[in-house]
């Protein structure tokens, strides 16, 4: 079954309209624990979060039907494996967003980042330059950026499906996925991780936060091609370029966290949109 999802249809469509005929293949293909992941035969990696709390897990003909096809995911067209994106199937959308990923590095390698100034080794938070004086809504638990703003920024507010994603002295922090469009609309900055590309509603997110001072897409799942998500009101994106795809598709394979595909095989990048209120 396929979701109509407008802002993935968008991406996809505007990588169409720049990559043209080119019709590269996916070299390999891992479903990780934690990262999905896409590898190119022209070179690049795009990856993205997989989902690990599926309703049905059970390997059995109907689950495993609803799932990517295995054994026909390496050497299929990369533009296929995109249209996984639209799937209500998890895992499918997570490979789909993988490929989508992978061609929009291949996108930026070609046309590097328009409308965007490219700030290598930069952390999405920094560039945001969030003031003492601003409350923040994080969409997703992300801990690195709970640590750096529950003690600076006016007040913090973390939407997240499980509670259990922070700590007991964060508990206050949180909010329900129920109140993500009230919370967003009160918010000078907002934070979304990348995961919101494979779980779905980014949209109705983006909208919710269409009067904050700076909007920021943000994890490895947040690495696509810029103007698509510029035009939506996105004002930094905070992803990852991988430098060994090899080896990050072996590190995905084995259950590779966030951290270890940055720190090992790839390096973070920041795109900034121009004009954007961002400090940097």
């Amino acid at each position: 079954m396929v979701v109509d999802d407008p802002l993935i249809r968008s991406w996809h469509d505007d990588l169409t309209a720049v990559l043209g005929p080119e019709d590269p293949r996916a070299a390999d293909v891992r479903l990780g624990v934690f990262y999905t992941a896409v590898r190119l035969t022209t070179g690049e990696v795009g990856v993205a979060f997989t989902p690990r709390d599926l309703a049905d897990t059970v390997c059995c003909p109907r689950s495993a039907a609803a799932g990517p096809p295995a054994g026909r995911l390496a050497g299929a067209s990369a533009w296929d494996l995109a249209s996984y994106a639209h799937s209500r199937t998890p895992l499918r959308r997570s490979v789909g967003v993988a490929a989508l990923n992978a061609l929009s590095a291949r996108a930026m390698d070609l046309h590097g980042t328009p409308g965007g100034r490219l700030l290598p080794d930069a952390d999405a938070l920094d560039a945001a330059g969030v003031l003492p004086d601003e409350t923040v809504a994080m969409v997703g638990a992300f801990t690195p950026f709970i640590k750096a703003l529950k003690n600076t920024a006016r007040e913090l507010w973390v939407v997240d499906k499980h509670p259990g994603a922070l700590r007991e002295d964060e508990m206050p922090l949180w909010r329900s996925p129920a109140e993500a469009v009230s919370t967003l609309a009160q918010a000078d900055v907002v934070l979304i991780t990348g995961s919101a590309l494979v779980e779905g509603g980014l949209g109705a997110l983006l909208d919710a936060a269409a009067n904050a001072r700076c909007v920021v897409l943000a994890g490895p799942t947040a690495s696509p091609w810029p103007p698509t998500f510029f035009s939506r009101g996105v004002d930094i994106l905070g992803g990852v370029r991988i430098t060994d795809g090899e080896q990050a598709l072996r590190l995905v394979g084995e259950g590779a966290s966030g951290y270890v595909l940055f720190s090992r095989v790839g390096q973070k990048i920041c795109v900034v949109r121009e004009g954007s209120h961002a400090a940097r």
